[in-house]
């Protein structure tokens, strides 16, 4: 397929989430004068976060909802006597300042010269114009639409209008939606009618229901896809 634009996820596409998220727990909990807390409450923070994010995507909670809720109840559950909000705000400053690539990322995004990438993301605008400005990718994409700032975010079909005519694209055909989530990076593109590559590096079972166009266990994979040849 002669694709012209490329549209990546960033949280576990790109960047590597887990490492960001982990160092930036740990630095908030220490803040907090819980030196401990990221060893204590990690695996409960985890579950509770994972469920807003599902939430988020069916519409359900609104990002800055969601980034107080998931502290709120973890501390609530643990009986923790902190400001869920203030947390959050620390938290999320710290998470700012992380910055870890997936592998291949510099290269495949070198190797992708010719084409115009911009980037969908389901997150915090500051935190994500953040950890992609620090990044060895800060000058790679056209545009960088965070669904924070658009008030729509994947699988949603708003924030791929919104991607379109900001990028000014007519035709479905030439776009490629990459990234690691089938709920949200593939299944948004699947409804949308623009073809999909899932990014699995970990060769997880595809439950969605819907088969992405392409699959992919390394990003240097993507260059087979579109027509490159490795170098």
């Amino acid at each position: 397929m002669d694709y012209e634009v490329i549209f990546f996820d960033v949280d576990d596409t790109l960047l590597d989430f887990g490492l960001t998220e982990k160092a930036a727990l740990h630095n908030a909990f220490v803040e907090f004068g819980l030196p401990t807390g990221l060893a204590d409450y990690r695996a409960s923070y985890k579950e509770l976060s994972k469920g807003l994010w599902e939430d988020l995507e069916k519409g359900l909670v609104t990002i800055s909802e969601l980034a107080v809720e998931r502290f709120r109840r973890l501390f609530l559950v643990h009986k923790l006597d902190i400001d869920a909000e203030a947390f959050s705000n620390v938290y999320l400053g710290y998470l700012g300042q992380q910055t870890h690539l997936i592998e291949g990322a510099v290269e495949l995004c070198e190797k992708l010269a010719d084409y115009r990438l911009a980037i969908i993301t389901n997150g915090f605008t500051a935190v994500q114009q953040a950890r992609i400005g620090n990044s060895p990718l800060r000058y790679t994409f056209e545009h960088i639409i965070i669904s924070e700032e658009v008030g729509s975010q994947k699988p949603d079909k708003g924030i791929f209008d919104y991607a379109f005519a900001k990028l000014g694209i007519t035709d479905k055909a030439k776009v490629l939606m990459v990234g690691d989530s089938l709920t949200s990076d593939m299944q948004g593109g699947i409804d949308y009618g623009i073809d999909t590559c899932w990014f699995n590096p970990q060769g997880k079972d595809n439950l969605l229901g819907s088969k992405p166009t392409y699959e992919i266990r390394e990003l240097m994979d993507l260059m087979e896809i579109v027509g490159k040849v490795r170098c």
